[in-house]
């Protein structure tokens, strides 16, 4: 133990964060205090609060960094709870990369979806459901007529011909010329209004250029107008109006439960009901109210763009005034944290509060049971291998290459005994040159292991068993590295094709079922899928180096080029199945000649030219 006294003694009297750490150098903790001095030292204080009783049982040693200001305290803590995941901290447990929609900064903007913010261009979110975007960018599409291509438009015409979005409604041709910037603009801006919620200031600006065009009689543009307010109003007419000030605000409810609580933030744009998130949040035992708001605020908006004029909040938070300052910086205008105890707005927050409450039972109940048919076969792979519960999540790994080259791996899930795609990862194998599967086995594991214990939400739960396709040799490779990593209580098999032999760690004969047995038509069936997955990206790395050198033998064909080249058709598939005359318009005749040559000759795999990207889904 270190000498309590003197240490906080010497701290100093300025805003900062604190960081408690264990024997071994752990952060338990993570806080921040406008008097780092004053903070800490309440507590080593006597204190009937049982979760600081617990923490400083364990706490060995602390450090500290001062701040210029609360504010900064509070932007560092946020970064260092993210950064540590300290166990004593409330921490939200779906601090994953969420999808956002992004308008690009370029002279004609495309909508895409993006994971990671950066400064090139607006962005909207984050959102909770990936469909949700999807289906949010395809209204984008069909009544603003956005491309989302990814073809460079900095010269116009950039192509002899518009996509198919063109001629099925989806997107006005900019890449053609078809559409000026200036009216492309207008058009970037009503999508941004939408996505910000502005709907009626939306349908008003349409309204009055759909009168303006008509007393033009430009009466097409006019009917198109007509159109998009049209699928607007049919858009907005579900949404529920909640009250009668058009204000951005968010709504925030909770509900408590054993270490774990559930948040909902009711989004209100207008005065309507737009939209709503609900996140699950790690909070230690005897969390107060305002403890999990305070931290649950300050790690949301730390990663939302679209931060609202009022945050309601059902209790006072810690630290109001700074982090009310933070989030006011954030936005670039004024945000108001609100504590509603009585009137109508209350009734709001109860009804957030009531939906949290039933999100936090729904989340605790037990998961549906899987089907008859995949619970007995689940139940008897637990007989057989003598695992302690049915092995609900299986993963299984397979290894694909051609004589040691484009080596790549597959991991598939199978849950309650059917596939969830959502959750199948692939790798290209980094570490290992020639023919070595045993080698390329615990590299794709170990890199997997590597992920989840690093916090990556994609890599989360572990398995309940590991099922590799091999034998004995693929088994012991997939063993060390489990050994390795920590996790060898993993039960871990494999399944050898040749006579569909499982093998086990420690067992001195393979283990063989019936081929009538459920179990093991369950593994089969798993073990063909791994190969399936595997194959496909081995075909789709295959030839995207095959194209690849294909074009590095073309004289005169440089990295320029072939950078037009993409810019131009998209892929290497898209170049490879284009015309002598598109290739000219890219490339000089004498290397468009070449090259269409090249890929035409008869020693080219000619079904290149016919497939596109098979890449799995």
């Amino acid at each position: 133990m270190i000498p309590w006294e003197a240490k906080v003694r010497s701290l100093p009297q300025e805003p900062g964060v604190y960081l408690f750490k264990d024997a071994r150098g752990g952060i338990l903790y993570v806080g921040k205090a406008a008097s780092l001095r004053d903070r800490v030292r309440s507590y080593f204080q006597p204190t009937e609060n049982l979760k600081t009783q617990r923490l400083m049982r364990e706490v060995s040693d602390f450090e500290y960094i001062v701040t210029q200001t609360e504010r900064d305290a509070l932007i560092l803590e946020a970064a260092l709870i993210k950064k540590h995941q300290p166990r004593y901290n409330i921490r939200l447990k779906d601090d994953k990369r969420y999808p956002y929609i992004k308008l690009t900064d370029e002279p004609f903007p495309r909508i895409e979806i993006a994971r990671r913010l950066a400064r090139d261009g607006k962005y909207f979110g984050p959102y909770t459901n990936s469909d949700a975007v999807r289906e949010t960018i395809k209204i984008l599409q069909k009544v603003f007529r956005l491309r989302t291509c990814a073809l460079s438009l900095e010269k116009i015409p950039a192509r002899q011909r518009p996509c198919l979005d063109h001629y099925i409604g989806l997107c006005d041709a900019p890449c053609v010329g078809a559409i000026s910037q200036e009216d492309y603009e207008k058009l970037v801006e009503e999508a941004t209004l939408f996505l910000r919620g502005r709907h009626d200031t939306l349908i008003e600006e349409l309204q009055a250029r759909m009168a303006e065009a008509a007393e033009r009689l430009e009466f097409e543009r006019a009917a198109r107008l007509r159109d998009q307010i049209a699928a607007l109003e049919k858009l907005f007419a579900g949404q529920k109006e909640l009250v009668t000030r058009p204000i951005e605000r968010d709504l925030i409810g909770y509900a408590l439960g054993d270490k774990i609580a559930c948040v909902q933030v009711f989004f209100v744009r207008q005065g309507k009901l737009v939209g709503r998130d609900s996140v699950f949040v790690e909070a230690p035992s005897d969390t107060t109210p305002s403890e999990l708001l305070t931290a649950f605020v300050k790690q949301y908006y730390s990663k939302t763009e679209q931060i609202p004029k009022e945050i309601l909040v059902p209790c006072a938070l810690d630290e109001s005034d700074a982090i009310e300052q933070w989030l006011a910086e954030r936005r670039n205008g004024p945000v108001k944290l609100k504590t509603i105890m009585r009137g109508p707005t209350r009734k709001l927050l109860d009804l957030v509060m009531h939906n949290a409450e039933l999100a936090l039972h729904a989340h605790l109940s037990p998961s549906p049971s899987p089907t008859r048919g995949g619970e007995s076969a689940l139940s008897e792979l637990q007989q057989v291998l003598r695992l302690a519960a049915p092995p609900r999540r299986i993963e299984a790994y397979d290894i694909s290459n051609l004589h040691g080259t484009h080596a790549v791996g597959s991991m598939v899930v199978f849950w309650d005994g059917s596939p969830k795609k959502s959750e199948y990862r692939r790798f290209r194998v980094q570490t290992v040159s020639g023919i070595d599967d045993f080698a390329m086995i615990a590299e794709v594991l170990r890199r997997r292991i590597e992920r989840a214990r690093l916090g990556d939400e994609r890599f989360l739960p572990l398995p309940d068993l590991i099922l590799i396709d091999g034998g004995k040799g693929q088994l012991s490779a997939a063993r060390a590295v489990l050994r390795q990593v920590g996790c060898e209580k993993i039960p871990t098999i494999a399944l050898a094709k040749e006579h569909e032999h499982i093998f086990v760690e420690g067992w001195a004969r393979p283990l063989v079922l019936s081929r009538e047995s459920k179990a093991l038509q369950l593994l089969q069936r798993i073990r063909d899928e791994a190969h399936r997955f595997a194959v496909t990206y081995h075909r789709v790395v295959r030839r995207k180096r095959f194209l690849e050198s294909a074009l590095d033998r073309i004289e005169g064909l440089g990295p320029k080029r072939k950078q037009r080249l993409l810019e131009r058709f998209g892929s290497l598939q898209g170049i490879a199945r284009a015309s002598i005359d598109d290739l000219r318009a890219v490339l000089p005749k004498v290397i468009a000649r070449r090259l269409y040559d090249a890929l035409h000759s008869s020693s080219f795999p000619q079904s290149l030219l016919k497939q596109t990207d098979d890449s799995p889904k």
